[in-house]
């Protein structure tokens, strides 16, 4: 257990400083709000430098919109936020310091987009499995559902999120807030692929008259497991076997070809299996 929460914590600490990289190094210098209290943090040091002269830097700003709602959290939740999440949001501000002291290239707003996506996708990915988070609006949305459960968290999620990119596009132009609305889809495609896994194996469905000699290709040519499961076609009133077994990306154009040279009317599904664990895999 005590190693359990060493991996965790490792992982938050990870998670975050990859998270501030992306934050710094590519969506700062472009001002590219992709939502969030660290799209805030951004428009906050915009808006200070050029009406003010001030330079707010976004780790401020993180921690400074974060301890309220902590405070909120624990009065309205009683503390079921997690002292991770907490952990996660004060690290994130302190690697968020750190990271801007790195002196880098202004890259364009194309390769920003993409880099800070990757980035931000990959650190909330470690975060997230250590089943933390970085607090923010996320937190906000978890005590707003709190109080009025008829507003799903996600849609919380999606108007406040939308409000502050919104605010990106109003003042920082509808280029740079498209770029934005892009690295944004980047980042949950990565962190899709870092939740569920990456889409290395072909799970395969078979329904056939010849289910036995096919199963028996399956176990002695591609050397993979398969299981039969009873089914019934509802139109033909006949009992089948369903073949179900899961192969690699690489050995699924071979597996159609064997089923087609045994039954060419054989009726095969073919979908995407994102984590397969056990066996062989």
């Amino acid at each position: 257990m005590v190693k359990k929460h060493i991996k965790e914590y490792i992982y938050i600490m990870l998670g975050t400083t990859i998270l501030a990289l992306g934050m710094s190094l590519f969506y700062e210098q472009n001002n590219l709000v992709t939502g969030g209290v660290l799209g805030i943090g951004i428009i906050v040091k915009s808006l200070a430098a050029e009406n003010f002269g001030l330079d707010v830097p976004i780790w401020l700003t993180n921690f400074a919109c974060n301890i309220p709602l902590f405070i909120a959290a624990i009065l309205v939740k009683g503390g079921k936020f997690g002292v991770k999440s907490l952990f996660a949001t004060i690290y994130l501000s302190i690697a968020l310091y750190f990271t801007e002291l790195i002196p880098v290239p202004r890259y364009d707003l194309l390769l920003s987009s993409i880099y800070g996506g990757v980035l931000s996708g990959i650190g909330l990915g470690f975060v997230f499995q250590a089943y933390s988070t970085t607090g923010g609006t996320d937190m906000l949305a978890s005590i707003i559902n709190h109080s009025n459960r008829e507003i799903t968290v996600g849609n919380i999620l999606f108007y406040v999120d939308g409000i502050i990119i919104a605010l990106g596009f109003w003042i920082f132009g509808t280029e740079k807030g498209l770029y934005a609305v892009l690295s944004v889809y980047i980042v949950s495609k990565i962190l899709d692929g870092m939740l569920e896994g990456v889409k290395f194996a072909k799970a395969v469905y078979i329904i056939s008259e010849k289910s036995g000699e096919i199963g028996q290709m399956i176990l002695i040519k591609l050397g993979r497991g398969v299981t039969a499961l009873n089914g019934t076609g509802l139109y033909s009133k006949q009992d089948k076997k369903v073949l179900f077994c899961v192969v690699a990306k690489r050995e699924i154009v071979k597996l159609k070809d064997r089923i087609q040279e045994i039954d060419p009317k054989a009726f095969v599904v073919v979908h995407d299996a994102r984590e397969v664990l056990g066996e062989g895999f």
